[in-house]
């Protein structure tokens, strides 16, 4: 049974919103920079991981994951970074927002760093050979690069991942709990086989995927 928020409690404006915090500190105010600074710089050559934001021409937001060997994100000049396209499941989600609304926000994470990094700005998709030559991996190069004219970059403290507790290794779950993916999303859409054995070729079948076309 479900819960209602009562309407009478929702804030509804930016001074309403601030009264309910304390101000924040002077360095959590100057932290913005317009630039990537030699920090910032270290922190995405260390990065192996980041969630990219964006939202269509009607505001529908979306957030996707990105992955590759750390350095993955080139950075090609104080205020311009260049990300792979890698091959997904090709719903282009994040591409397709950035032809209707360039504006992106990105978080780059570091295993065993509890703290982040925060990057905004705009984006455009480009098919430069040159650009795409430098991201190839195992001799393939990515379909194109999302890049990013930075506008603020910042770090993030370490609040979050030290409460989450997310690379503490006593802190893991077993992925068995739940059953595979492949499994949900057929339960979720066209429906999974009883047959537990045939449902085994099935996601052996996803994993020979993921070696064959990763890149």
């Amino acid at each position: 049974m479900s819960t209602a928020v009562r309407s009478e409690f929702d804030v509804t404006s930016e001074g309403a919103l601030r009264a309910l915090y304390p101000p924040t500190h002077t360095l959590a105010a100057l932290k913005a920079l317009p630039v990537l600074d030699p920090h910032a710089r270290e922190f995405i050559r260390r990065a192996p991981f980041l969630c990219i934001g964006t939202q269509n021409q009607d505001g529908k937001a979306d957030v996707s994951p990105r992955g590759d060997p750390a350095g993955f994100v080139q950075v090609l000049d104080d205020q311009t970074l260049a990300i792979p396209d890698r091959p997904g499941n090709n719903r282009l989600d994040t591409l397709a927002n950035i032809l209707s609304n360039p504006n992106v926000g990105i978080l780059f994470m570091v295993p065993g760093f509890d703290d982040t990094l925060r990057v905004n700005g705009t984006a455009r998709l480009s098919t430069d050979p040159e650009i795409l030559r430098q991201m190839a991996v195992n001799n393939r190069a990515p379909t194109l690069a999302i890049i990013v004219t930075v506008t603020e970059v910042y770090l993030h403290c370490a609040k979050a991942f030290r409460r989450s507790r997310l690379w503490d290794p006593a802190a893991r779950q077993d992925r068995t709990d739940m059953p595979s993916l492949l499994k949900m999303i057929l339960d979720q859409t066209t429906g999974a086989p009883q047959d537990p054995a045939e449902m085994q070729k099935i996601d052996e079948g996803l994993e020979a995927d993921y070696r064959r076309s990763m890149y």
